[in-house]
């Protein structure tokens, strides 16, 4: 019985979610921007990557502002895709913004609102600081409490050494509390705030790796830091301007982003904003990193919104704007000019523009092998080469989908192996758009509000329904 229960026990730390590019880890290039056949999840469209990728390196150089990029091809040809890759590429340092264009619309403000908040998220400021620590490895730590409980307050001493020192320090209730709070030891290497007080434990010192027998896997070990033990080390903080905007903006300052009720802010704050940072330019405390503002079905846009994006791209702190579409020559909404991908003429002349292709069959077997193994589901190579097909013949999406009902109907017959027929039984199950297409034709009479024109071949079958 106990063997049973051990078995049944399941790690809960490793399960996560999985999304439509959770494989997605970056643009897939190498050092010369070169687009690699298949990874970091990227497959196929080489000449789209390859566009990004030189996007991507003038956006890490800073030296492009207020351009705009579109991403256009046919659905399911990996425009998300690609975007993702971005925002990967770029790291924790470039702030990338992403939203649909639909949102705009079901916010509880203004749509150029909505907007100019979305661009000042995709623009960071990296402030720096000085200040002094105290850095070293704890000796020992003496703490003297007084004999009657509340006579006096504690007090007590922190010895601590570097490579080159040691220094002996007076600890008040304050520092005492903190030093408790972490948990600190001797052998410990610390680093105390010397304005704030604030201690911070960095880890253990590898002179005393061998103290116990047995450690818990979070126990980091590092060296015992050289030098002095009083240093002044730069601090770098990394906010957007939006936050600022936000803090500044609310009486309860930047509790206010946890809440979510940012609301409108007015224009004579960013201005003041606008104003500081350009302070901290000039004297070298501060530095703008433009970031991407990704905007998904960007058709759904209207005149309004093209026209203060026409605008705002031309102002001095606008950031990188990436746009997508599936859309080809349509209406541009709020007018009743057509227009390609539903974008005005004079938007789009501001584009670069980076186009999609359909993907072959050897590319859709490569993307559905890591699918396969993003969902931790092993498939017979028969049964990939039949997911392949309807890949192929249906949509690449409709084929990505059938991976986990596969893996659920072979889990129901208790195979470990999806095959054929889970394949099969999961393709007969769900219908794709094509098939779900010719069976509303075929049945249009029996929908409520079909419109759909019969045509002359059908009068006799209509004829019959009447009589």
């Amino acid at each position: 019985m106990a063997d049973l229960k051990l078995s049944e026990t399941r790690d809960l730390t490793r399960i996560e979610r999985i999304g439509a590019h959770s494989h997605i880890r970056g643009l897939g290039l190498d050092s010369a921007l070169e687009p690699r056949a298949v990874s970091e999840g990227m497959v196929g469209q080489t000449s789209a990557r390859k566009a990004a990728g030189i996007i991507l390196q003038m956006i890490k150089e800073g030296r492009i502002a207020g351009r705009a990029v579109l991403i256009a091809g046919q659905p399911g040809t990996g425009k998300t895709a690609i975007a993702m890759g971005m925002a990967k590429s770029l790291g924790l340092e470039t702030p990338f913004a992403m939203i649909s264009a639909s949102e705009i619309f079901s916010l509880e403000m203004s749509k150029t609102e909505a907007l100019m908040q979305s661009f000042r998220k995709a623009i960071a400021v990296r402030i720096k600081e000085e200040t002094e620590v105290i850095e070293g490895e704890v000796v020992e730590i003496q703490i003297d409490r007084p004999a009657v409980a509340g006579a006096a307050l504690k007090t007590g001493k922190l010895t601590m050494k570097t490579t080159e020192m040691e220094g002996v320090y007076d600890l008040g209730a304050k520092m005492i509390e903190s030093l408790g709070k972490e948990k600190v030891q001797s052998g410990d290497v610390i680093a105390i705030d010397k304005p704030s007080g604030k201690v911070t434990k960095l880890g253990r010192s590898f002179s005393r790796s061998r103290d116990y027998d047995a450690i818990g896997p979070q126990v980091r070990f590092v060296q015992c830091p050289g030098g002095e033990l009083q240093k002044r080390k730069e601090i770098v903080h990394c906010v957007t301007l939006h936050e600022i905007d936000v803090i500044n903006s609310r009486t309860q300052g930047f509790l206010a982003l946890f809440t979510g009720d940012t609301g409108e802010i007015r224009a004579e704050v960013r201005e003041q904003i606008d104003t500081k940072v350009a302070e901290w330019r000039e004297e070298g405390k501060a530095e703008i990193v433009p970031g991407v503002l990704f905007i998904d079905e960007v058709h759904m846009l209207d005149i309004e919104c093209f026209s203060f994006l026409n605008r705002a791209l031309e102002n001095e702190m606008a950031p990188i704007l990436a746009v997508a579409t599936n859309r080809g020559i349509t209406t541009i909404r709020g007018t009743n000019y057509k227009s390609p991908h539903g974008i005005p003429i004079d938007l789009l002349d501001r584009l670069l523009i980076i186009t999609t292709q359909p993907y072959t069959k050897d590319e859709i077997h490569k993307i559905l092998d890591i699918r396969c193994q993003e969902e931790d589901v092993e498939i017979a190579e028969e049964a990939k080469a039949l997911l392949t097909h309807i890949g192929v013949e249906t949509s690449l999406r409709y084929a990505i989908h059938l991976i986990t009902a596969a893996a659920l109907a072979c889990q129901k017959r208790k195979g470990k192996v999806v095959e054929n027929e889970d394949i099969t039984r999961v393709y007969n199950l769900f219908l794709d758009v094509k098939r779900s297409t010719q069976y509303l034709m075929e049945y249009q009479e029996q929908y409520m509000f079909s419109e759909a024109s019969i045509g002359d071949g059908d009068e006799d079958g209509t004829s019959a329904k009447l009589s």
